[in-house]
């Protein structure tokens, strides 16, 4: 890790941060509460990859729905309208709406075929964005002064990494440059988390081999076809192996790479000083573990 001690890490001039975990455990209102607190710049991955990465995708999916409607199809083959998304660090509905889940066309469900296309997009937007970080903590202290950095990662880091692989490609360079924290989330964050996602499923990116196993499993189990398969059954389904899932793989990072704090000690964060002491705490936590 590049700080051994919590003496060290509240020494350090330049504190450059992961947060880790599944959505909805406060990686980014932990960060905004750094950012403004001053002296932190926030990198949001899911923006990066929603703005330079996956931006076209998004902004042609937006067109090919208007040239469905007449009076839009007229304006953009003239270029009299300009249609983009309005992605923001809070509101990253225009990257889901585009990654989709499969279904039912009628209920907004896309082929699976063009579902996993899109998935393996996001999976390339995700790897490079990830990759992108020691240059952005560059550019942060270069044009802004910034000495601290945070990186508020996705949700789905855990699918891109492989954490039984100690050179692995993408944490090899993250962990040179940034402490990994994992928020632990207990049994009562997940259940909540599930419930959360059953009023408003929402898709999500997942490995490959999960999503064709989970995509199988479901039509066995319902004996539905492809084009019969309600989109949003489907993904409420498959979040609850998702969650399971993941967990083992956050835990193999945060052992191999990183630290780890609980989702209610880090939900009590109530500004930087409360930051620091949580994260010192956990690096001498590791540095008694290995002793």
């Amino acid at each position: 890790m590049i700080y051994n001690s919590a003496k060290e890490w509240r020494a350090a001039g330049k504190r450059r941060v992961m947060l880790f975990a599944m959505s909805g455990l406060g990686k980014t209102h932990v960060a905004t509460t750094l950012r403004e607190a001053g002296g932190w710049f926030h990198y949001s991955v899911d923006y990066r990859i929603g703005t330079r990465y996956m931006g076209e995708h998004i902004a042609d999916n937006f067109k090919r729905e208007a040239m469905r409607v007449p009076l839009l199809r007229e304006l953009l083959l003239t270029d009299s309208v300009y249609i983009a998304s309005n992605i923001t660090f809070d509101n990253l509905a225009p990257l889901s709406t585009y990654l989709g889940k499969p279904g039912k066309p009628e209920q907004g469900g896309l082929p699976f075929d063009e579902y996993m296309k899109r998935q393996q997009q996001h999976r390339a937007a995700e790897i490079a964005a990830m990759l992108d970080t020691p240059h952005f903590i560059d550019r942060a202290e270069d044009i802004y002064g910034y000495g601290h950095f945070v990186c508020d990662t996705s949700g789905s880091i855990c699918e891109v990494v492989d954490p039984d692989t100690p050179d692995d490609p993408v944490m090899s360079v993250l962990s040179q440059h940034l402490l990994p924290v994992w928020i632990e989330g207990s049994e009562a964050h997940t259940a909540e988390l599930v419930r959360r996602f059953d009023r408003a499923p929402k898709p999500m990116y997942y490995q490959p081999g999960f999503l064709h196993a989970a995509w199988a499993d479901y039509q066995r189990e319902t004996g539905l076809a492809e084009a019969q398969i309600d989109p949003d059954a489907f993904v409420r389904w498959a979040y609850a192996r998702a969650l399971a899932h993941r967990a083992p793989r956050y835990a193999a990072m945060a052992r191999r790479w990183g630290v780890t704090v609980q989702v209610a000690d880090f939900a009590a964060i109530r500004d930087e000083a409360d930051f620091l002491d949580l994260v010192g705490t956990a690096i001498e936590a590791r540095r008694a573990r290995a002793a």
